[in-house]
């Protein structure tokens, strides 16, 4: 681990920037693995591979903490800022790869049991959330307040129309065959649990926006 003291605060700064950068993109790494998978067609291992990218997400959002903690002293005005925009962010990213993990773990179960079009109901909400950690990450490391709003206008316009009609056609399917209760239950959780994915992106996407424009933090949406 770096040696947080002798780094001083710029050092602090950067060190903070490339962990919390490094945790959007195992989002993006979890998130890809998913579109691999159903393209190869091939799930054993899946959540065992997104089950060692959360492991690291735990790792990187102690070092942070910890790094955060460290410089609340001493600190200016500014960098309190950020300081605190991140701090109250990990909760938010690691939020999300547990979200992540989640589907990862119930795609691998069930991909062998599910008809084709529930799976192609899945890929849509896990592009859109792909193009939403790339543009978190590229809003925070450019502080660039157009890019979070876009990750904002994303969650708010596609992936909850998505979550709804990924809803509708799963309580379709179940009272279509209601033998495929279990199916239609996971295929639900998993579509849940990637809008709330959608939601912990949106509040880091928020504090970033008020950042940069100082305004005061806002409240978190999701818990």
């Amino acid at each position: 681990m770096t040696d947080l003291a002798a780094a001083g605060p710029q050092g602090d700064r950067s060190f903070v920037t490339g962990r919390f950068l490094r945790m959007l993109s195992i989002t993006l790494e979890q998130l890809d693995a998913v579109r691999d998978a159903n393209t190869r067609a091939e799930f054993a291992g899946l959540g065992a591979r997104a089950k060692v990218l959360e492991r690291e997400t735990d790792a990187l959002e102690r070092e942070i903490e910890e790094a955060c903690l460290a410089a609340f002293s001493g600190c200016t005005q500014g960098d309190l800022s950020f300081y605190l925009m991140v701090f109250r962010s990990l909760t938010n990213l690691e939020r999300v790869g547990d979200y992540a993990f989640s589907v990862a773990r119930d795609l691998e179960t069930f991909a062998p049991r599910a008809r084709s079009a529930t799976l192609q109901d899945v890929l849509p909400l896990v592009r859109l959330l792909s193009v939403m950690v790339e543009r978190l990450a590229y809003a925070f490391a450019e502080r660039d307040v157009t890019a979070a709003r876009e990750v904002m206008v994303l969650d708010f316009e596609q992936v909850d129309a998505l979550y709804e009609q990924m809803q509708r056609a799963s309580l379709t399917r179940l009272v279509e065959r209601p033998e495929d209760v279990e199916v239609a239950l996971t295929a639900s959780r998993m579509a849940r649990n990637l809008e709330r994915l959608g939601d912990h992106l949106v509040n880091v996407a928020e504090r970033l926006e008020a950042l940069v424009l100082g305004a005061a933090s806002p409240p978190a949406r999701t818990s």
